[in-house]
């Protein structure tokens, strides 16, 4: 079990990990070792998560999840197999606590007088300088 927050649990089950040939670090050996991992975790299948989280994730993560509602996540930045799996695994535990975050309503408040006086005198100035401008009687 992978713990995302508190009380939400994804099963191991519901990832499924594959292995192929890394375009980073590691000399000679990407050419023959299989240390990409791309990790997929089937959203829609997870029994942990709830319809309405999982709607959540799906829409705040559509970038990532094919129409089958399955996330991606690729790791290659270590040399081994290993450490790139565990990369993916984290990288998908902070994907979902950041989508699983309910945003904080915005309270409606209302606009101070005096921030809307101080607008409308800002404006009777720029009006007034503009018209004094354009009174100017130029003479030659």
């Amino acid at each position: 079990m992978i713990e995302i927050t508190d009380g939400i649990f994804v099963s191991e089950e519901r990832i499924v990990f594959k292995a192929s040939r890394s375009g980073g670090p590691g000399g000679q050996n990407v050419n023959k070792v299989n240390t990409r991992v791309t990790l997929f975790f089937d959203v829609a299948g997870c029994e942990g998560l709830s319809d309405i989280q999982k709607q959540r994730i799906l829409t705040r993560l559509s970038t990532r999840a094919n129409k089958n509602g399955i996330i991606r996540v690729v790791s290659q930045k270590f040399r081994t197999q290993k450490a790139n799996r565990r990369a993916a695994v984290e990288r998908l535990q902070e994907l979902l606590r950041e989508a699983l975050k309910t945003k904080p309503v915005r309270k409606k408040t209302k606009v101070p007088e005096r921030a809307r006086q101080r607008r409308l005198e800002e404006k009777k100035r720029r009006s007034m300088l503009k018209r004094l401008r354009a009174e100017r009687d130029f003479e030659f």
